[in-house]
Parts: C-alpha cells; sequence; structure tokens
C-alpha cells in the first residue's frame, strides 16, 4: 500500500491461511515481515550497539517516546540529526507515542495490574491525571509535571525523526468495566484525529503515522474500534491495550481483532514478544512486534530457547547448569553457544558479570531472529502450521526450518 505522501510502501510476497510474508519499505530501507522489533527504550537496546545490532540483520528499533521525552529531551535529538544519528542506527525506527507508559503510571505493569483486586479504571493514581486534552504526570526524573496530549505527543515524534509514529492512545486495563473501555476507546479516536490533523500540518513527510486500536477484552469493543481507526488516513495500524489475563484471552481478543483490519495495512502488536505469543500472532496474520523480552531476560540471567516445559526460557543462574559443558542451544551460531559453555555462563551470571549479560542479550536476540526468519521461510513453502507446531513443542528453528 502507497499512500498519497508516499511515506510508507508495504507490499504482500506470500500467504498461508492468515500468515503473511512481506516487506515494509520506509525512508531507511526495507522490513521484511514478519518481524520482531528490539527496544531501544531510551536509544540504545540493551547491552547492544547498533552497529551489533545491524550485524544481527535486525531492520528496525522501537524508540520510547515517554523515556526520550523525559531524558535526553527531544530538543536535544533533533539538534544532533535525530534519533537515526543520535544513536547511530541507519535501519528503520518505530516509536511509540507514551501512551503505554502512561498506563503504567496509573495503573502498574502489565503483572502489577493483573494482580490488582480490580480497582476501577476511573480511579488513576494521584500522579496521572488523564482527560480529553491529554495526560498530566510528574516527572520521575525531576518532579515537574509533563503534559502529553496528541499534538505534543507528535510533535516529539517529529523531533525524534522516526520513521512510523505512533497516535497516543489509553492503554485500559483488562479488568476495566465495558462502560469504561468504550468511553476510552472513544476518546482515543478522537486523539487519533488531532494526532492525524497535527502531522497533516506538521510532520516530517517520511513519517508514516499508524493507528491503534482499542476495546479491551469485548469483542464488540474491538470490532468498533478496528472499524473507527482504519476510517482514517493512516499508514498501518497497531493493536494496542492489554489483552487480557493469560494467553487464552489474549488469543480471543486477537481472534476477534486481526481479521477486522484491512488486508492493505501493515499490523503492528504492541508489547508481546514471548515465543508462543509469536507463532500464534503469525498465524492470525500480524505483520511486526515489538517486546523487551529478550534483553529484559537477558538481564535476569535468562536464555529463551527451545524450553516449552519452562516458558521458552532457560535460567542460566540454577545450579544444574554447574559443570554442564552444552551449549545454551544446539545449533545457534551466536557467539555465547558457539564460544561458551552452560557451565561457565553460568558462573559468569552469577557473578554479576556484564559479560554475561551482553552474551545473553546477544543469544536472545539471535534465537528470536532465527525463529522470525524460519516463519518466513515457512510460510513461503505454506507450511507455516507445521513449523509453527515445531517450534511450540521444543523444536529450535534450525531443527524446524
Amino acid at each position: 500500500m502507497r499512500t498519497d505522501r508516499d511515506r510508507l510502501v508495504f507490499s504482500i510476497a506470500s500467504r498461508d491461511g492468515a500468515a503473511r510474508t512481506g516487506e515494509i519499505l520506509t525512508a531507511h530501507g526495507p522490513v521484511l515481515t514478519p518481524a520482531f522489533v528490539p527496544l531501544a527504550t531510551k536509544g540504545s537496546v540493551r547491552g547492544m550497539s547498533s552497529r551489533e545490532l545491524a550485524d544481527l540483520d535486525y531492520q528496525m528499533v522501537l524508540g520510547n517516546t515517554y523515556h526520550l521525552l523525559v531524558s535526553p529531551g527531544p530538543e536535544r535529538i533533533r539538534a544532533a540529526g535525530g534519533l537515526h544519528r543520535f544513536m547511530g542506527w541507519d535501519g528503520s525506527i518505530i516509536t511509540d507515542s507514551g501512551g503505554f507508559q502512561v498506563f503504567s503510571l496509573a495503573h502498574g505493569g502489565v503483572a502489577e495490574e493483573i494482580k490488582a483486586s480490580g480497582r476501577p479504571a476511573s480511579t488513576h493514581s494521584a500522579e496521572v491525571s488523564i482527560t480529553e486534552q491529554g495526560v498530566s504526570f510528574n516527572s520521575p526524573r525531576d518532579g515537574s509535571e509533563i503534559t502529553l496530549s496528541p499534538e505534543s505527543s507528535m510533535s516529539v515524534q517529529a523531533d525524534l525523526g522516526s520513521d512510523i509514529a505512533l497516535v497516543l492512545d489509553e492503554c485500559t486495563p483488562f479488568h476495566s468495566d465495558r462502560d469504561y473501555t468504550a468511553e476510552s476507546a472513544a476518546r482515543t479516536h478522537r486523539w487519533l484525529r488531532r494526532c492525524l490533523e497535527w502531522h497533516d500540518e506538521n510532520g516530517p513527510a517520511s513519517q508514516a503515522v499508524f493507528g491503534i486500536v482499542q476495546g479491551g477484552i469485548y469483542p464488540d469493543l474491538r470490532l468498533e474500534s478496528c472499524e473507527a481507526v482504519c476510517a482514517e488516513p493512516i499508514d498501518g495500524v497497531a493493536i494496542g491495550g492489554t489483552l487480557g489475563r493469560d494467553k487464552d484471552e489474549m488469543k480471543s481478543v486477537l481472534e476477534a481483532t486481526v481479521p477486522n483490519l484491512p488486508e492493505p495495512y501493515p499490523r503492528h502488536l504492541l508489547g508481546v514478544g514471548e515465543l508462543d505469543d509469536l507463532i500464534t500472532g503469525i498465524g492470525l496474520g500480524i505483520d511486526t512486534f515489538d517486546c523487551a523480552v529478550p534483553t529484559r531476560l537477558a538481564r535476569h540471567g535468562m536464555a529463551v530457547g527451545p524450553f516449552p516445559d519452562k516458558r521458552f526460557r532457560l535460567d542460566v543462574r540454577k545450579s544444574p547448569l554447574v559443570g554442564d559443558e552444552r551449549p545454551l542451544v544446539d545449533g545457534c551460531p551466536c557467539e555465547a553457544c558457539t564460544g561458551y559453555s552452560r557451565d561457565y555462563l553460568n558462573y559468569l551470571s552469577r557473578a554479576e558479570e556484564l559479560t554475561a549479560v551482553r552474551l545473553l542479550v546477544k543469544h536472545n536476540l539471535v534465537f528470536m531472529q532465527s525463529v522470525l526468519e524460519g516463519a518466513r521461510s515457512a510460510i513461503d513453502r505454506g507450511q507455516f502450521s507445521a513449523y509453527g507446531d515445531l517450534i511450540l513443542s521444543g523444536r529450535s528453528p534450525w531443527e524446524a526450518g
């Protein structure tokens, strides 16, 4: 799909059921889909340089508007020539709107709000005020009040110079009642129009804009949101909001949402990146995913891999790995697997050596990239269902592909 401003081109190359391969062409080059998008939250993928990330064949990262607004500030990044030049990254960048971070301030992270007792979603914390104008909160850096409106969110993302900007939305927790979720989604739709109006008048001509579908766990509200968002002149669509209490509920929400998104739009799933969730999402026709899982797990001594009985992760710090001379994952070409044993990585991680974090980050990103490469190949061959079953059964991408 080519927009009238030529800021993004999306083409579908092959299909296997709902799963599809394609290419998103941005001002900074192509992104082969389906693709996993690592988080460069503060202008850096934790533990990796931009050059190292490019060497792993990643083509797009996600920058965090909220964190980059707080520090170092959009003015400094704009003065440096934009986020690409600031972080030395030649690939594509997608930036979020700050909406999810506002949700986290108001309700805690996803894990915290799932554990919550179900307090009404309209009861925001004292630090956050959500109104029609936007959202106000206290800066974690110096305590000053910041107001993030649709216009200011788009302005920050324009200063960052990302290839794809996401519109400001409110991310409601899964326990929100239907009335509040409907009210919140309607406000997100009004914010969408304001974002697009600002961008039409002021945004970079090369920057694409994605709308965000909300609606919580309610299928009818998700359908209404799909229709409202896709009726606007957007370049692609993201699926946002907390998607439920567990993976089964998340799958049901996605099954009620994705088929209602027009085929020509690239589809992005926000904040989801567990291995089994990727397989589910690709099978439903989602094109790109972003998540902190690979880098966050690495910082906690976890390696991603073909371990379905352990939620596809291996705790490198556990004592059973002492004396284990095997690689983390057989066949993995990463530096951690080809150069070191589980025994050594156990020692490094337990000693809290930074080398362990870097090696685990690299392994996790290589493994995720290999799973996605295998998925693209399987879709091309019309064998994605079989490939997904093998991955979920505990086969590595080098065995399953």
